[in-house]
């Protein structure tokens, strides 16, 4: 499958089980889980940050078009992607992975202990600053610190079960033909 459908595909699937199933879900009010952004996280290497970041606006417009948000998921997506080349740099310093592999994995990135430093590091700031605009709308902020601890955490345990689930084949690719 090429790279082009089998995004397509990631971003329709992202959105639909965002908003049908995780965004019904809410503990208490005080954590949702966010699994879309593992679309912004599977992203290839190769695509630059201005892609990057296009296709991270897309992925949070289309979900405040279906909560009707002023845009405080798209302001978020585009932030971790725009974060997310300093994250990948430095978790990986050395030319390895992103020549070797296609995109971010268990694999590509050296196991599991710098993969959930790299998810973790951008899923808490996506929360941190989806719900910093939310707080700074209503005023809560004891909440906003709850809302982002608790959903940080339900939404790595997701993605991580998301990465054992849908493995990712990537074959370790040569320079030699």
């Amino acid at each position: 499958m090429s790279t082009l459908v089998k995004n397509i595909l990631r971003f329709i699937l992202l959105i639909l089980v965002q908003f049908f199933v995780l965004d019904r879900v809410h503990l208490s009010y005080m954590a949702t889980p966010y699994i879309y952004i593992l679309f912004i996280f599977w992203m290839p290497f190769k695509f630059s940050r201005t892609l990057q970041m296009i296709l991270a606006f897309l992925l949070g417009y289309a979900l405040d078009s279906f909560h009707h948000n002023p845009g405080f998921h798209a302001a978020a997506c585009v932030l971790i992607a725009y974060v997310r080349p300093f994250v990948i740099n430095f978790m990986i310093p050395h030319e390895g992975a992103e020549t070797n592999y296609e995109e971010p994995s268990l694999k590509s990135m050296g196991g599991f202990i710098p993969y959930m430093i790299y998810a973790g590091v951008l899923t808490l700031l996506h929360n941190t600053w989806l719900f910093l605009l939310e707080a700074l709308q209503f005023g809560n902020y004891w909440e906003f610190i709850i809302k982002t601890l608790f959903s940080t955490l339900i939404s790595l345990v997701l993605i991580v079960i998301a990465e054992l689930l849908f493995s990712r084949k990537q074959k370790f690719r040569t320079n030699t033909v």
